[in-house]
């Protein structure tokens, strides 16, 4: 049945989600690379789409932007709607010059100062994980299709813009081993481990905190190309 954040009836999703946190970049996708695509979400605008990859039926929605947002959409596709996987695919900025513009990192861990864990189910602690099953087939994914992909810890920051008297990038380097930097995996990890699902999150490196070097909104579209299909191929593995 229907939540007061998704449309959807039982049954019009699928077990493996693809989770951008622009709903349009699901739209995008859904539109790319789905056939016979059917809108099942439409709720504030966080486009759901289900359709056939291969001629294996996955599905495509947005997150929103922070642990909050993804936290709600995730836990309900788990909870609600019978999901089992859910392949985060976002952007990144770099914490560390040996990462550039456009590289992919899967995240193998999430470092965060949020308290999103405790709030949610009273767990301590500042690091989550991705489900070991899931990134393992997003590796076979991206050994097939010739992409290279590196396996790094991540910060899922609450904040976007810091003032200059807290710590910077440096210090989550330095200090927690993050080599860049995204908003949503933390709360997305916690909710799969909770329910007993599973979670995982491919990043594009989209700009560096280190060098300065920003994609364009052009090169965001086709780089992001190279993430989506490790995700689908990941997908339809599972």
């Amino acid at each position: 049945m229907a939540t007061a954040h998704n449309n959807a009836n039982p049954g019009d999703i699928a077990k493996t989600v693809l989770m951008p946190g622009d709903p349009l970049r699901a739209k995008f996708i859904a539109e790319t690379y789905l056939e016979n695509i059917v809108q099942f979400n439409t709720v504030r605008n966080m486009f759901g789409y289900t359709g056939d990859y291969k001629g294996k039926r996955i599905s495509v929605m947005g997150s929103g932007m922070g642990m909050p947002s993804i936290g709600i959409y995730s836990y309900e596709l788990f909870h609600e709607y019978g999901v089992e996987n859910i392949i985060r695919i976002g952007s990144a900025g770099a914490y560390t010059s040996d990462l550039h513009i456009f590289d992919l990192v899967l995240a193998n861990s999430c470092w965060s100062e949020s308290t999103y864990c405790m709030a949610q189910a009273g767990v301590e602690g500042d690091i989550q994980y991705p489900s070991p099953e899931l990134n393992e087939t997003i590796k076979e994914a991206a050994d097939k299709l010739g992409v290279k992909l590196r396996e790094e810890r991540i910060h899922s920051s609450d904040v976007f813009y810091h003032e200059a008297n807290v710590p910077d990038h440096n210090d989550f380097y330095n200090e927690h081993g993050c080599v860049c930097v995204e908003m949503e995996s933390f709360a997305l990890f916690h909710n799969a481990k909770i329910l007993g699902k599973n979670a995982a999150c491919i990043l594009t490196i989209s700009d560096s905190l280190v060098t300065n070097e920003h994609a364009s909104a052009q090169e965001r579209q086709t780089s992001f190309a190279q993430m989506m299909e490790v995700a689908l191929e990941a997908a339809i593995m599972r």
